[in-house]
């Protein structure tokens, strides 16, 4: 599942964030071109502040977060109520704005055998985010907190999985200028 639902409140360049030009494409489609490649079950893209039509890959489930600025939490629950109705056992949650992240990140986080795993880069926790279906009803249902309330309140749960890549995301164009 890919959360690419906010406003990006902190960017100041023409446009939304997710659409700014990166090597060519849209930064969001770097996020969804690596979702896409790792091959799991299925693709799940939650929209809300900016049309992404144009980029989203075909076969992806696109979920439209009409209460976007309430926050991450309400897009997170709308994927995992969609999850239940499809009857998976498990999500792998990343960010749009994250163009860094390689398929291998993807894959890695989803082959571990855990009810709640997440990727680190160079020992930092990032997503990608592997959340069981025991623990979906742990996460906040508004706010803009999604999985990084779980890690923390069950951190004995937590399983780290080293991976390739770079997780920074791009908030302003500082952070945009510094992916070119």
């Amino acid at each position: 599942m890919v959360l690419a639902a906010g406003g990006g409140t902190r960017w100041e360049g023409d446009g939304h964030k997710l659409l700014a030009e990166l090597d060519g494409r849209p930064v969001v489609a770097h996020a969804l071109a690596a979702a896409a490649e790792a091959g799991l079950d299925e693709l799940v893209v939650v929209t809300g502040a900016v049309d992404l039509s144009a980029v989203i890959p075909a076969g992806a489930t696109v979920l439209h977060n009409t209460r976007w600025a309430e926050g991450q939490a309400v897009s997170l629950h709308l994927a995992l109520t969609h999850a239940a109705v499809a009857g998976h056992d498990a999500v792998v949650v990343g960010l749009a704005d994250s163009p860094g992240v390689p398929a291998e990140a993807w894959r890695a986080v989803a082959s571990v055998d855990a009810v709640l795993a997440v990727a680190t880069f160079g020992g930092n926790r990032r997503p990608p985010t592997l959340i069981g279906r025991s623990l979906w009803g742990d996460l906040p249902e508004t706010g803009d907190e999604g999985a990084r309330v779980l890690l923390a309140d069950r951190s004995d749960l937590v399983v780290e999985v080293p991976c390739p890549g770079d997780p920074a995301d791009v908030d302003t164009m500082e952070d945009l200028q510094r992916w070119r």
